[in-house]
């Protein structure tokens, strides 16, 4: 193909994602689409986004890919962006379930994203399960890294002392023990819906190294409040040393949402080993879906959330140090499905987004989405 044909076949591809762009309300600003749904391929949803900076203009946005028939399991992909997100480049595979390992074949989910600071690495860290399982609620922990931003990935096994099943999708918060960083991920467990001895528990893993993990804590719930605490996301809290720990929440026996809907929260005061017992946080809304909790430089935390059980809408709420949670403002909200949103602060108060979302009121996880949204003080 000659450069000229290249540059117009590009031009017309990134035109064609940008006449599926719907009409929205909200803060977020810059919105693209950086991959959709093929209806007729292999695969029936497209989800779970996370996102990392590279260089200035470079950006790594890594996404699942579900293999039809099966829950929550399937590829992992990356695109990138070197223009800062203006456009994306096209998916390339990182973790395909058609390849064996072994003689085992393995589906994955949830990809998240780390660069640890001062390192020219990108991590990803992910979930496997069996692929003849139905769905990926009883998976471990795989990890693969790019030393290029992106552009290649290599496998990597781990060595895991947590020796339970687990399920992750939020993000890695560091912390310095002793002078040495620390990281933390934190993860939760659903055992339960296939074994009625199982459990579900949030908790945290720790490593040093990123290669070898074991379990820091688990968070407790109330004896007489038994809530299904899942998909926490860790930021700073106010008090120094202190972490904050916001999660996702639905009734212990049917997974679904509690009767009044919001997330819980849970705090630690000695770097994630243990964790105060879990309590409701009344102006954060939480219909059983994955919220995003994090802390800009300004010190102040942020969560965006849907707010109801369809996850149509994305909004969001800030708290200043000390103070109570903002009024909610509209994230990104139009006529069709929105979920799983994940940040990165990008400046102070500046952070850069993609969430799962679609093109229609009726059908949901059918495009991976990017924004800005830029907080006013």
């Amino acid at each position: 193909m000659s450069c000229v044909l290249a540059v117009a076949w590009l031009a017309a591809w990134t035109m064609a994602l940008r006449a599926g762009e719907r009409e929205y309300q909200g803060d977020v600003t810059d919105v693209v689409t950086i991959d959709t749904l093929d209806p007729h391929g292999p695969y029936n949803k497209i989800w779970e986004p996370y996102i990392a900076r590279w260089g200035k203009n470079h950006l790594v946005a890594v996404y699942g890919l579900q293999v039809t028939g099966k829950g929550d399991m399937g590829d992992i992909v990356c695109s990138i962006s070197r223009d800062a997100g203006k456009t994306w480049g096209h998916r390339t595979m990182v973790f395909d379930h058609r390849m064996r390992n072994g003689t085992v074949q393995y589906a994955y989910n949830n990809a998240i994203l780390f660069r640890p600071p001062g390192q020219d690495v990108i991590w990803m860290f992910a979930m496997r399960a069996p692929m003849y399982y139905r769905d990926s609620e009883n998976a471990d922990l795989v990890a693969a890294y790019s030393p290029d931003g992106g552009y290649t990935w290599h496998h990597v096994e781990l060595s895991n002392d947590y020796q339970g099943s687990l399920v992750i999708v939020a993000g890695i918060e560091v912390i310095e023990r002793d002078g040495i960083p620390v990281y933390l991920l934190p993860a939760h467990r659903n055992s339960f819906r296939h074994d009625p001895h199982g459990d579900r528990r949030q908790f945290v893993l720790e490593s040093t190294s990123l290669l070898h993990w074991k379990l820091a804590g688990y968070v407790p719930y109330a004896d007489d409040d038994p809530v299904f605490l899942h998909e926490g996301g860790i930021a700073a809290a106010d008090a120094e040393g202190e972490l904050m720990m916001v999660m996702r929440t639905a009734d212990m026996q049917r997974e679904r949402p509690l009767k009044t809907p919001v997330a819980y929260s849970s705090v630690s005061t000695d770097g994630g080993r243990t964790w105060s017992t879990a309590k409701p946080q009344p102006d954060l809304p939480n219909y059983r879906s994955k919220s995003f909790f994090g802390k800009d430089a300004h010190g102040r935390q942020i969560c965006v959330y849907g707010d109801s059980v369809d996850r149509r809408g994305l909004y969001y709420k800030v708290r200043p140090a000390g103070g109570d949670w903002s009024a909610q403002r509209d994230f990104y909200v139009a006529d069709n499905r929105n979920s799983y949103p994940t940040l990165i602060e990008e400046k102070p108060g500046e952070w850069l987004a993609v969430w799962d979302s679609s093109n229609s009121k009726d059908d949901k996880r059918t495009a991976i989405r990017f924004g800005r949204l830029k907080v006013d003080k």
